[in-house]
């Protein structure tokens, strides 16, 4: 039974419930490239996909239209898939249950896929759509744009023909963007020794869950807690007044996502059990305090555990704590160019001990100025190799340089005046957007992004705002009805 469309007259709900029917992470997209081809063979619509799995459908124009300029229309095809640690979701079979809650789109316990679901639902509705008097449309969908861009990152700038595009992968109504951070991806790799476990000693398995998380690009200023930086702080004083033996380590999870959730397990003499549990409580009530109402769901939990037979090496550990706790995270630069704009920034992702004794530690860095960005990620790997590990970085992506004097962006703000009776802001945004790549390989090309109202976007608690898609979609068809003639 369909739960969306009962939302407003837009088609956008009852393809967004339809996608949310098809595993579609990140290099696992074979059945939503399916669903749309099959979609464009059902609706005689011309497409094609590309090496890598980009795929192209056309609306051609309406009669009487053909003298308008090609509008190309973008979202991404993955989603990023974050759950929280009781749901048992499996991402590769099961559907993404949408629920209706308050104004808002949600799905309980998994991310939605908002990000980009609602472009491509927007896309699927407007080539479908028959009253829609309108020039050439080209819709672009390209693959894996959450784990590395790699679909922008091999698309052919010939692929598509129209010069003018609009992304639809942006979280703010009322705020339209014109440029974006570059980014790239800094990966430690860490050798350690092990030693055995002594006899008398007990096992503790600490876990910190319910941080708020986020993107690292939107949300990276907004002071969330970092779960790797907190577990590894919390090491730090347990080994600062006793002797401990770091068994396992495992937080984070995703490279573009502040990570919420970290894991260790601890060895100890059983004699400091009870000394070093009061520490951990007395920590959470620290934190708590710190965090305040910004992480509400902050919890730090612990138990004893089987006892392990082998444990990290001093000197190993005490690379790893130390690494953990130089590396730099967040906002390292603002924009001096625009208002509130995060110009600079690096995110700790991820730190898991892996397979034959190594551990990875994951960095993402970002910023709208090519310079600043290699200078941050200089500042990472030097602390990297400083505890000895083997770094290697992405390809990484460049930025998108704002034009004030857009064509697109001139039609997008007349729109928005006239459909809302004010003005809309004008961005740039601190997130990688496929624009940038998309910048440097399209010679003119005019690009403007814009969405409805997204919360949450890479965690379990994603959720899109009801009012603002209908706003987002009213806004969309306006331009594309206003797309001017040829030249």
């Amino acid at each position: 039974m369909s739960v969306l469309s009962q939302l407003s007259t837009s088609p956008i709900w009852i393809y967004f419930e339809e996608i949310c029917n098809i595993p579609r992470l990140s290099k696992n997209e074979v059945k939503i490239r399916q669903y749309l081809l099959d979609f464009a063979k059902k609706n005689n619509l011309e497409s094609k996909e590309d090496e890598v799995g980009n795929i192209l459908i056309i609306r051609p124009a309406s009669t009487g239209m053909d003298n308008r300029k090609t509008v190309v229309l973008q979202s991404h095809m993955d989603m990023v898939g974050e759950k929280n640690i009781d749901n048992p979701h499996n991402w590769e079979t099961d559907p993404i249950i949408p629920v209706i809650e308050n104004g808002w789109v949600i799905s309980r316990g998994t991310t939605l896929g908002a990000d980009d679901g609602i472009g491509i639902a927007s896309q699927m509705a407007i080539l479908n759509d028959k009253n829609l008097k309108a020039g050439k449309i080209e819709c672009l969908f390209t693959v894996d744009e959450e784990s590395g861009m790699t679909g922008a990152t091999n698309l052919k700038p010939d692929f598509f023909t129209g010069r003018t595009l609009i992304n639809l992968d942006s979280e703010d109504e009322g705020v339209l963007f014109i440029g974006c951070a570059g980014g790239m991806d800094t990966i430690g790799t860490m050798r350690y020794d092990t030693v055995r476990v002594k006899d008398g000693s007990c096992a503790l398995r600490i876990s910190l869950t319910g941080l708020h998380g986020g993107h690292s690009g939107d949300e990276i200023h907004k002071g969330y807690g970092n779960s790797v930086k907190i577990m590894d702080r919390l090491l730090c004083n347990i080994s600062d007044q006793f002797e401990i033996s770091l068994a396992d380590f495992n937080g984070g999870n995703l490279r573009n996502a502040i990570p919420r959730e970290a894991f260790a397990t601890i060895v100890i003499d059983k004699a400091v059990k009870e000394p070093i549990t009061n520490l951990i409580k007395g920590f959470q009530s620290n934190l708590n305090d710190e965090f305040g109402d910004l992480e509400n769901d902050l919890k730090m939990s612990f138990s004893e555990t089987d006892l392990p037979y082998f444990v990290m090496g001093k000197e190993s550990q005490k690379k790893f704590l130390k690494v953990l706790t130089d590396c730099p995270h967040g906002v390292i630069a603002w924009s001096e160019d625009m208002d509130d704009l995060v110009e600079t920034s690096t995110n700790l992702a991820s730190a898991k001990f892996c397979e034959n004794n190594t551990v990875k530690i994951i960095t993402t860095q970002r910023s709208s100025v090519e310079s600043s960005k290699y200078n941050v990620v200089a500042m990472v790997e030097s602390c990297l190799k400083n505890a000895g590990a083997e770094v290697v970085h992405s390809e990484g992506y460049p930025g998108w340089k704002p034009n004030m004097k857009s064509e697109i962006l001139n039609i997008t703000c007349e729109s928005y005046r006239k459909l809302y009776g004010k003005e809309p802001q004008v961005k740039a945004i601190h997130a990688g957007l496929e624009c940038g790549l998309i910048y440097e390989k399209v010679n003119n090309i005019d690009m403007i992004s814009f969405g409805p109202t997204i919360r949450g976007a890479h965690t379990p608690g994603e959720m899109v705002d009801i009012k603002t898609t209908q706003m987002f979609w009213d806004l969309l068809i306006d331009v594309i009805c206003n797309i001017p003639l040829k030249k």
